[in-house]
C-alpha cells in the first residue's frame, strides 16, 4: 500500500478494492468484474495475507454455491423447490405488466420471468425498473397451488449501486491533484500507472471517452492483444459489444415490425469488435448510421433520438511505417468497404492502437482502485446529466485549418477528458492545453487518411492547430506520419492524363511560383479575353459517317 492508496481509502472508504485480488480470481471464473469486486470487498477487507487467503476461499465458495450459470437454470429452480428457498447471485429486472396491473421480477440466469416481488424492493432500488441490477437474491418456493406463480423474492441485496451520489464523488475528486486522479482512474481499470508514460495514460483515457460523452464516435485500430474490447465488455454495465457478424438496421437502430428502437436506444456505448468482419448488406443501414453519427438522430418511419456513442475496434496486420509511406494504402485499411469517407469523417478521434502495450501481467496493478461499478456509475451520470461543451467552447481557440467536423470532434474529445479527469471543475491552463493538443492529434489522424483517399483537395487542410494559453499557435502532427511524404503530400489523380501526380513534382512546381503580398491587400482581377462577334467567320464543313 502506497501513499496514494492510503489517501484513496481515507476519502472513498468502502468504494475501493485491491485490484490484484480481482485478477487472481478472474482468471478462473467467468463472472462479471463488479460481482467479483463486491464479494472481495466483503471477504478480503484486510492487509493480513492469511485473512486475504481465507477471504479468497470464501469468495470462491460463494460463487460455487450461489452464482447461477445460464446452463444451470433447471438445477437452480429444482434446488429452490427442494429446499424451500435459496440465495443466488443473478441479474434481476422488474417489469410492469399492463394487462395484469402488477409487477413481476425476472431473473436472467435463473431463467424465470414470473417471480413475485414486493413493492419495497423496486421502490428502494430504482434501477430494478431501468434495465435491472446484479444482486444477491433469496428466492422462495410458493407451495400454494392456486397462486399464479411458483417463485417469489424473499430478500434482495444489490451488488451494483442502486443510487449514486455524484456530489460526493466530485467533492472527493477535489482532494486529489490531476496526476493523482489520472493514476486512480487507471488503477481502477486494473493498470499500474507508474509503468506508463503520460502519452499512454492519455490513450487509455481516450478509450474511456465514449463512456462519458454522448454521441461520441471513436475508432481504435492496432495489433491484437492490447485489450481494445475489454473496456466495453467488462468495465461498464452500460456498454455492449457487437462482435463481428452482420450489422442490421433492426438490431442497431430501429425495428419497424416491432416498433422498437435498436441497441442505440438502450446503451450508452455500442462498440463494434473486429470491425473488418462487419457485414452490412442493406445500404440504408449505412445511411442511417451516417445520420446518427452526425447528430444522434435518424428517421425510420419515426423520428428517433438517442445518445449512444459508437466505438469501432479492429486489427491492423500491416506495418504502420509501410502504411504511412504507401501511396496506395492508409491507416483505415481494415475498414469494410461499405464505410466510406462520410462515415470516416464522423470519427472524432482515432486512437493509435499500435502504441498500446500488449496485455501482460507486468502492467497490472497490485494497488487499490475504485470498485468498477462505482466508477462506471460516475461515468454514466456524466454521460446522462453533464454537458461540458459550452465550457470548452468558450475556452478553446483553434486554427484556421480546423473545419466543421474537425472542430466538433476536437471539442467533444476535450469534453470527455474534462469529465473523466476534472468532474469537480475546470482544469488549469497548462492541463487544458494538453487535452486540446491530444484531441487535435487524434482528429488529424482521421483527416490524414481521408486526404489520402480523396482524389481532390477536399480534406487537404490537415495541418490542424490550436492557440495555447500563451497566445502562440501550435500546429499538431501525428508522430507516425510526420515525416511521411505519402501522407503529408499524397498523390493526386490528373484529369488530363489519368495518371497520378508526384507530390515531390507538385512541390517543385509550387516552389517555382513567386507569391507577392500586396501591402494594400488589393486583389488583382484578371479579365478573360473577349472575342468580338465581327471577328467570327462561318465556314461550311462536311463530315463522312461510316456505318457497320
Amino acid at each position: 500500500m502506497d501513499t496514494l492508496d492510503e489517501k484513496l481509502l481515507g476519502v472513498f472508504e468502502g468504494k475501493v478494492v485491491r485490484k490484484d485480488l480481482v485478477h487472481r480470481i478472474k482468471k478462473g471464473t467467468n463472472v462479471p468484474t463488479f460481482v467479483l469486486e463486491f464479494l472481495l470487498a466483503r471477504y478480503c477487507a484486510s492487509e493480513d495475507p492469511k485473512e486475504i487467503q481465507e477471504g479468497l476461499e470464501a469468495v470462491l465458495a460463494t460463487l460455487q454455491d450461489n452464482y447461477v450459470r445460464a446452463d444451470e437454470a433447471n438445477a437452480a429452480q429444482s434446488k429452490v423447490a427442494t429446499k424451500g428457498k435459496h440465495r443466488f447471485i443473478d441479474k434481476v429486472h422488474v417489469n410492469y405488466i399492463e394487462k395484469e396491473k402488477r409487477h413481476w421480477a425476472a431473473l436472467e440466469n435463473f431463467n424465470s420471468q414470473r417471480v413475485a416481488i414486493n413493492e419495497k424492493f423496486y421502490r428502494d432500488n430504482d434501477r430494478l425498473l431501468e434495465g435491472g441490477i446484479w444482486a444477491e437474491i433469496t428466492i422462495g418456493y410458493n407451495e400454494i397451488e392456486d397462486d399464479d406463480y411458483t417463485f417469489y423474492v424473499e430478500d434482495l441485496r444489490p451488488i451494483q449501486l442502486s443510487r449514486f451520489d455524484f456530489d460526493g464523488y466530485a467533492a472527493g475528486r477535489s482532494k486529489f491533484s490531476r496526476d493523482e486522479w489520472l493514476d486512480i482512474v487507471l488503477r481502477s481499470v486494473g493498470l499500474e500507472p507508474t509503468k506508463l508514460s503520460t502519452r499512454l495514460k492519455f490513450h487509455f483515457i481516450l478509450r474511456l471517452s465514449c463512456l462519458v460523452e454522448p454521441n461520441y464516435n471513436f475508432i481504435e485500430l492496432g495489433p491484437r492483444g492490447t485489450g481494445k474490447s475489454y473496456f466495453f465488455s467488462e468495465f461498464s454495465p452500460y456498454s455492449t459489444l457487437v462482435s463481428g457478424g452482420q450489422a442490421t438496421t433492426p438490431i442497431l437502430f430501429y425495428n419497424n415490425a416491432r416498433k422498437r428502437t435498436g441497441l442505440v436506444g438502450f446503451w450508452d456505448v455500442v462498440a463494434f469488435d473486429e470491425v473488418a468482419g462487419i457485414q452490412i448488406k442493406d445500404p440504408t443501414t449505412i445511411q442511417i448510421m451516417k445520420d446518427f453519427m452526425a447528430n444522434g438522430r435518424f428517421s425510420r418511419g419515426a423520428e428517433v433520438i438517442a445518445d449512444a456513442s459508437l466505438a469501432f475496434n479492429g486489427n491492423i496486420d500491416h506495418s504502420i511505417e509501410q502504411l504511412v509511406n504507401s501511396t496506395e494504402h492508409d491507416l483505415f485499411i481494415p475498414m469494410p468497404r461499405e464505410f466510406d469517407l462520410a462515415i470516416m469523417d464522423r470519427f472524432a478521434a482515432y486512437l493509435p492502437g499500435w502504441e498500446m502495450p500488449k496485455n501482460s501481467s507486468d502492467f497490472l496493478t497490485g494497488n487499490y482502485g475504485f470498485i468498477t461499478d462505482y466508477l462506471a456509475e460516475a461515468f454514466h451520470h456524466q454521460f446522462s446529466h453533464t454537458n461540458r461543451y459550452e465550457e470548452v467552447n468558450k475556452r478553446i481557440r483553434l486554427g484556421q485549418n480546423v473545419e466543421g467536423r474537425d472542430e466538433k470532434g476536437i471539442k467533444k474529445t476535450v469534453c470527455a477528458f474534462l469529465k473523466i479527469l476534472h468532474p469537480d471543475g475546470p482544469p488549469s491552463d497548462s492541463e487544458f492545453d494538453e487535452y486540446v493538443a491530444y484531441a487535435v492529434e487524434a482528429r488529424r489522424r482521421v483527416k490524414e487518411q481521408m486526404n489520402k483517399r480523396k482524389p481532390d483537395d477536399e480534406f487537404a487542410r490537415i495541418n490542424l492547430s490550436y492557440f495555447a494559453s500563451d497566445g502562440k499557435e501550435v500546429v499538431v502532427f501525428c508522430p507516425e506520419s510526420r515525416n511521411a511524404t505519402a501522407t503529408q503530400h499524397p498523390f493526386r489523380h490528373s484529369l488530363n492524363s489519368g495518371t497520378k501526380e508526384d507530390p515531390e513534382a507538385k512541390t517543385r512546381k509550387a516552389q517555382t511560383r513567386t507569391v507577392v503580398e500586396q501591402p494594400s491587400e488589393v486583389a488583382v482581377m484578371v479579365q478573360p479575353e473577349i472575342v468580338s462577334p465581327k471577328e467570327l467567320e462561318l465556314s461550311e464543313k462536311h463530315y463522312t459517317i461510316f456505318y457497320g
